[in-house]
């Protein structure tokens, strides 16, 4: 792992040169700012907001990063934690800009380690400060790491799953002093927008929890991240209908087939009871986000009709429940 004095030449010469520049547009009035702007409508905050962003490489933080972008947070990736105290002076009201989103990980190097400490100071003034940490599985960093071709930031003499589980280790005491760890493995882009905008960005009109609804085929895997799953093969398939067989649960005719039977009906009362049931006392255990999983074999009538009938009645009762179809046809 490579020391914060390693940091020389032009890379570090731009990090500092985008640190001078938001310190620039704090004293002239914002007249001029780096390539993250903040949107025309967004409101200025009551209070001073620094976001510092960490976590494992391939977790996720360019995207978390964008989220606090597009909500009007003063945003710059990769800062020197040695920069940290001074830019947060930089960010508190009266100051033009407010509310500022960082990163800093681990190709900080050593100097990481401070972070935590650095936090805690900051947090004795009257500066909001939030530590949120990203991470994600194993199996998921594998993928995104093969997917993008890029080695892991620890060195490319050992494997990525060494790079992962050295930098769990180095990251660990941050971890536990984050605010919000996230497992991005368990969300999609759109998902993991959602849950940091209630969680973080506009924190007091969160919801209570956050409910994912999604259907699937077997054939294909059960979802890695479903905390319920719900297994609906045994209602008649309309596969075998040769006028529904190339259609998909969302058509009225299919769902009105499946409908039909009088298990269909009561599946649909009793998971609903139950979901009624169970979500008060998740809520209640301080769960965040729980996603709910309807599998019929190909993921492509019964499940997908299901899932569209459970997420009305979790909408109807107040619940922001969100709706995928895996593995149903994109046409």
């Amino acid at each position: 792992m490579e020391d914060a004095s390693a940091y020389t030449g032009k890379a570090f010469r731009r990090i500092i040169i985008v640190t001078q520049r938001a310190a620039t547009a704090v004293k002239a009035g914002a007249r001029q700012r780096p390539r993250h702007r903040a949107l025309p409508n967004a409101e200025p905050a009551a209070e001073g907001h620094l976001v510092v962003i960490t976590g494992l490489s391939g977790s996720g933080k360019g995207s978390v990063l964008k989220v606090f972008e597009d909500s009007g947070y003063y945003c710059v990736d990769n800062l020197p934690v040695d920069l940290l105290p001074k830019f947060a002076a930089l960010i508190q009201p009266p100051a033009e800009i407010t509310r500022a989103a960082l990163v800093i990980d681990i190709r900080e190097g050593q100097r990481l380690e401070t972070l935590p400490d650095q936090l805690q100071r900051l947090r004795k003034g009257k500066l909001r400060v939030t530590l949120l940490f990203l991470e994600a599985s194993d199996q998921s960093l594998l993928r995104r790491f093969s997917e993008t071709r890029r080695p892991h930031p620890l060195g490319a003499k050992a494997s990525i799953l060494q790079g992962i589980a050295a930098e769990r280790r180095v990251l660990a005491r941050i971890r536990e002093a984050a605010d919000l760890v996230v497992d991005t493995s368990r969300f999609n882009v759109h998902e993991l927008r959602a849950y940091v905008t209630d969680k973080v960005v506009h924190p007091d009109s969160s919801h209570a929890l956050g409910v994912a609804v999604t259907s699937f085929g077997y054939r294909h895997g059960v979802p890695p991240d479903a905390d319920l799953v719900f297994d609906v093969r045994f209602l008649p398939n309309p596969h075998f209908v040769p006028e529904f067989r190339h259609r998909t649960g969302r058509d009225p005719q299919v769902a009105k087939y499946i409908r039909s039977f009088p298990q269909s009906r009561e599946f649909l009362a009793r998971v609903t009871e139950l979901l009624h049931f169970l979500i008060p006392h998740y809520i209640g255990e301080g769960k965040s986000y729980l996603t709910i999983a309807i599998g019929c074999t190909g993921g492509q009538h019964r499940s997908v009709m299901m899932a569209e009938e459970i997420r009305k009645a979790l909408k109807k009762d107040g619940f922001d429940a969100r709706l995928t179809h895996r593995d149903m046809p994109r046409h």
